[in-house]
């Protein structure tokens, strides 16, 4: 029977779990463009289990929020199984552990991808949270921890042998972080050493890069993360390739405000106007990015300090690149 990750890779990309980005607003808004599959934020096991609330925000969900795979980070096997089990009751359709996050404090704490330097522990914490759950349970990996230690084959493996229903592969080590190219090489011999379903990561900037890993590492599904940062229209043209269809075109000027907008007000929906202030930031940033004179713009936004001044000063900003249009 096709599992939950072959079926969605089908369908569409997924969206990685992207620390402070994949809420649910930013999770819906994806969905509504193709995205086939969305991961929460990684989460604390920890917090988890000692129901700290900021920690239980992360597994906010709604109706259309799915299938949702909720990824959890943690260095204690029966830890991690507690908080499986809570993001199950919570309404997760899978759990995917962190094997792979190389921020330093993290790590430090064990979690993350310094497990791919621990592979008895690896075991120990996959098995623990597949014997604690009902829903599928997937491991998020990188290629290794560093070049001299290129590992995610064995690592693979052992996610396999302990029952792991999937293998998500980003093909950087972990002391690379974001930076240089990422080597799909890997995820091909990931794909080639297992039976299980490979999911790529890594790289996926625009739709035809998506069809090219797909295509050249043989994997079941891709995953986008940084390359939907102010484009979450990837997805849409990712599906659309995938089902033989012309791409997507780029969204017009409106549509691209519509979206800020939009995208602002879900924010505040769920987080309230003086958070999402703070939050929504970024995003501003990451929409107009690449836009034309967009660094006069990013250089007045981050001096303004509430929101009607800042959609004044992006209404004003897009008004001048129609003109410029027209």
């Amino acid at each position: 029977m096709m599992n939950i990750i072959q079926k969605a890779g089908k369908e569409g990309a997924f969206l990685a779990p992207l620390a402070g980005i994949s809420n649910l607003p930013f999770r819906l808004i994806a969905r509504s463009l193709g995205c086939s599959m969305a991961y929460t934020e990684m989460i604390s096991a920890n917090g988890l289990v000692r129901k700290t609330s900021r920690t239980h925000e992360y597994l906010k969900t709604a109706p259309d929020d799915r299938p949702l795979g909720v990824q959890i980070f943690g260095a204690d096997p029966g830890i991690m199984a507690e908080a499986a089990r809570i993001a199950e009751n919570g309404g997760a359709d899978l759990i995917d552990i962190n094997m792979g996050c190389p921020v330093k404090k993290v790590i430090k704490t064990g979690a993350g991808a310094i497990l791919m330097k621990k592979p008895d522990l690896a075991a120990q914490i996959v098995q623990s949270v597949k014997g604690a759950v009902k829903i599928p349970v997937t491991v998020k990996i990188r290629s290794g921890w560093s070049p001299s230690s290129i590992n995610a084959v064995e690592i693979a493996g052992i996610a396999e042998d302990c029952g792991a229903d999937a293998v998500t592969v980003h093909g950087r080590t972990a002391d690379q972080g974001y930076s240089g190219r990422a080597d799909w090489t890997i995820i091909t011999a990931v794909k080639k050493s297992v039976k299980i379903p490979v999911v790529g990561n890594g790289d996926i900037r625009k739709p035809g890069d998506a069809l090219r890993m797909l295509a050249e590492t043989g994997c079941d599904a891709v995953m986008v993360g940084r390359g939907a940062l102010g484009n979450p229209w990837i997805f849409k043209g990712i599906s659309q390739k995938m089902s033989g269809r012309e791409e997507n075109r780029m969204p017009t000027l409106g549509e691209r405000l519509e979206m800020i907008e939009n995208h602002w007000k879900m924010e505040e929906q769920l987080f309230g106007e003086k958070i999402s202030l703070r939050t929504f930031h970024k995003h501003i940033l990451w929409y107009t990015k690449g836009l034309e004179n967009s660094h006069k713009f990013r250089e007045l936004a981050g001096s303004l300090k509430n929101r009607e001044s800042i959609l004044f000063a992006l209404k004003a900003y897009f008004q001048t690149l129609n003109e410029g249009v027209s």
